[in-house]
């Protein structure tokens, strides 16, 4: 696409009121190429001719000849780089000499497995690979009449870490031929794996490769990520194994065009500001006008639906533009998915609506344009979801839409932090007592545990062991554990946070037809009784949700406005179990109970977002019942505050984000794995409170309880080193602490962006009553 001719037009255009901001443009970049050390075999070659792919990028011959090196690696290239072929070519090259040889490919999710599925289903029709290549998916969707054939045959198997854990490494019995002969591993979307989620896979990859030892092999481990800040040192953490890095990207890219785009304010008002879901709209109509393929983020489910509709309706009656745009997100089902993806792939489809659901990499070809709406919350998923625009050699346009919240408005007045920001560490602990326990439990079972298993679980395995013992979990003899268990331990641990439960949204007006999914945890958001429950632009009333059945019961419904949870959450603290001093505040560690429940829900008109009426549920609360550490100020401090001209409770807010920001170093976990909040309720004045969100706690809290002199130290360090004047998303003002999933951001807004000023007097005040 020509994306500078675009911009001029639409910022001379008569409805144009100034929203553009900022762009930057990045450079192109030729392609560099490289051969392999060793050749490619020559079938192999004449397939990648066919295939149009007549020369390997640098970082893709370099993968092969690590791969032919036997050494482990992760591939950290841009998107669309082509690092499928990385962890291909040497499988399929090792399947051509040895067609005994296995590989096992995992993927966080489902539908990505389903896609590369797809790719290598292709591969294997190919005349020099039909009887080699021999690719199957084995997750918890593989009918069981067809499992064993997977196990015999397949020479490739693609499944998820969930289905390994629960499916496949307590059965390990009925794959030993296929454990015994397994050359590879592959890692795909390796940035996934952080916080609890990654904590736990770390113990089942280390549970696979230690089988794997048992029946005879080591394969090598081939991992790929989007661009992170330590990926040789995750995947090390992930394996227990060095990984060698390939950063070197040879692929080339057109130039790319970044447009920061302000919502412009309304008439006569200086706080409120359009709508960024309508100039979203307004900004993808016009592209698809022009023919020009586009992906569209939005924040949430609901805001993807509403930006399908708002854009069907503006190209309505020119030609069959309107037909040709689809939403896509969580919750469709997946035949409708693929549906979507291939649309998108073959060129049919000119835009589609989506969520982070299209952020990881499902192959449905090159953008021309991507439309951000809101910042995603990390840089990150920022250039994950950029990176979906642009083909090869072609410019690419990547417009990023503020919402009017603190941190989006902190980016469209400095643009600099988006380009200027480091990305992310991902942070993971499979040492972490808690996952041990659970995880050493599952090892026990596949086999008994000895002192060399040391190697595999860290130093503290044995002693874990032992506890388990002492609990009458395993037995010991001849210092060998064994499971005395009757359960299959693997049942008891899930790998994710998330609800393994789901809702079918049943349509009333085709006999109950099951058109959508939604987790149990979500579903009093998304689908309480009189709800609209969008769905491809179109609306359904909730009639019921039936708990016990777990189905949520809809009818089409023809009206001009769409609804939003009221959400009610409090957090109510047990007896502390371990207590200090703070000065004359005092800090604490013990039960908390956090509850949310959705207590009422809103009308809201379509494009105006006029609210039209508000009605009450009676719905059940959600409890997670975790552990926390809380601490309040003394009444000196908060008085100090005020006489400087401070409000205290924002000042403890930005003291809550920076603890937040700062404990994942302290605790080895991820921002995702806490929360917290400031609340008045338990102990008749403010406390702040930091929690695990895992059910029982997994040691974070109290990890910062135990450090509490070093978590100050650090929060101030962050806050004090910040070059910005009143606060910023790098410091005061924390991305992640937004609104549920199911809200339209448009309506909600986030959580403002505290006084830095006052957040740092009090982190003082703060340290010196701790004797820092």
């Amino acid at each position: 696409m020509d994306a500078r001719t675009f911009i001029r037009e639409i910022t001379a255009g008569r409805n144009y009121q100034g929203q553009v901001v900022h762009v930057r443009a990045i450079d192109p970049r030729e392609p560099r190429y490289a051969e392999p050390k060793a050749p490619v075999a020559d079938g192999l070659r004449s397939l990648l001719r066919r295939q149009n792919i007549h020369r390997l990028y640098v970082h893709q011959a370099r993968a092969v000849d690590l791969a032919t090196e036997g050494k482990d690696f992760v591939v950290v290239t841009g998107t669309a780089s082509g690092k499928t072929l990385c962890y291909n070519l040497p499988v399929v090259q090792t399947l051509l000499s040895e067609p005994a040889a296995r590989a096992l490919y995992l993927f966080p999710t489902k539908a990505l497995t389903q896609d590369q599925f797809a790719g290598l289903q292709r591969w294997s029709q190919e005349e020099e690979l039909i009887n080699v290549l021999r690719p199957a998916v084995y997750d918890g969707d593989t009918p069981s009449h067809n499992r064993s054939a997977v196990r015999a045959r397949a020479s490739v198997v693609l499944t998820n870490p969930d289905m390994l854990h629960v499916g496949m490494l307590p059965y390990h019995g009925k794959w030993h031929e296929f454990l015994r002969s397994l050359r590879y591993v592959v890692i795909d979307e390796l940035h996934t794996y952080r916080g609890i989620f990654g904590s736990h896979v770390a113990c089942v990859l280390r549970r696979l490769l230690r089988l794997c030892e048992h029946y005879g092999s080591r394969p090598q481990v081939i991992a790929s990520s989007a661009t992170i800040a330590n990926p040789v040192e995750l995947a090390a953490s992930l394996t227990g194994r060095r990984a060698e890095l390939v950063d070197d990207d040879g692929s080339g890219r057109g130039r790319k065009y970044f447009v920061l785009w302000n919502p412009p304010f309304l008439a006569g008002d200086n706080v409120s500001r359009r709508s960024a879901n309508v100039e979203a709209v307004e900004l993808l109509a016009e592209l698809v006008r022009r023919r020009t393929q586009t992906i569209v983020f939005a924040k949430s489910r609901v805001a993807a639906e509403l930006i399908y509709t708002y854009a069907r309706r503006q190209l309505d009656g020119q030609g069959d533009l309107a037909e040709r745009i689809r939403p896509y997100r969580g919750g469709y089902l997946p035949g409708e998915r693929r549906e979507i993806e291939q649309e998108l792939f073959s060129g049919r489809l000119l835009a589609v609506s989506a969520t982070t659901a299209l952020e990881l990499g499902i192959d449905v070809g090159g953008m021309d344009a991507a439309v951000l709406v809101g910042f995603p919350g990390t840089i990150c998923s920022t250039w994950q979801q950029a990176g979906r625009a642009g083909r090869s050699s072609q410019d690419s346009l990547v417009i990023l839409v503020g919402y009017n919240e603190p941190v989006d408005q902190y980016l469209m007045r400095h643009p600099e932090y988006l380009f200027a920001a480091s990305h992310e560490h991902a942070v993971i602990d499979p040492s972490n007592p808690h996952i041990l326990a659970s995880q050493l439990a599952c090892a026990c079972f596949e086999k008994p545990l000895s002192p060399a298993d040391r190697e595999w679980f860290g130093p503290v395995a044995m002693e874990v062991a032992e506890i388990a013992r002492e609990e009458g979990e395993m037995k010991a003899i001849d210092q060998r554990y064994y499971w005395s268990k009757a359960d299959l331990p693997h049942r008891r641990v899930s790998l994710r946070m998330m609800s393994n439960d789901t809702y079918a949204i049943s349509d009333l007006s085709q006999a109950g037809k099951v058109i959508g999914n939604v987790d149990s945890i979500s579903a009093p958001e998304l689908v309480y009784p009189n709800a609209v429950y969008l769905h491809e632009g179109r609306g359904y009333l909730v009639r019921e949700l039936d708990s016990q059945a777990k189905v949520a019961r809809v009818e089409p419904a023809d009206v001009d406005y769409y609804t939003q949870p009221v959400l009610a959450s409090s957090c109510r603290l047990g007896e502390p179990t371990q207590t200090g001093q703070l000065l004359d505040g005092e800090t604490f560690f013990g039960p908390a109970d956090v509850t949310w429940q959705t207590t009422a829900f809103r009308k809201v008109k379509y494009y105006t977002m006029e609210l039209v009426g508000q009605s009450d549920l009676d719905l059940p609360a959600q409890t997670l019942s975790t552990t926390a550490t809380w601490w309040t100020a003394s009444e000196a401090m908060l008085a100090e505050l005020g006489k400087k001209g401070h409000n205290p409770i924002e000042a403890l807010m930005g003291v809550r984000n920076l603890m937040l920001a700062a404990l994942p170093s302290l605790a080895m976990c991820d921002r995702r794995d806490i929360s917290g909040m400031v609340d008045s309720a338990n102990l008749g004045k403010p406390a702040v409170m930091v929690y695990d969100r895992y059910p029982g706690g997994l040691g974070f809290a109290l990890q910062g309880f135990e450090l509490m002199g070093q978590w100050l130290e650090m929060a101030q360090r962050i806050v004090a080193e910040c070059l910005c004047q009143t606060g910023c998303p790098s410091c005061v003002g924390l991305p992640n602490l937004r609104p549920p999933i199911h809200h339209d951001p448009d309506v909600c807004g986030s959580m403002p962006v505290p006084d830095k000023q006052a957040t740092l007097l009090l982190l003082k005040m703060l340290q010196a009553a701790w004797g820092g």
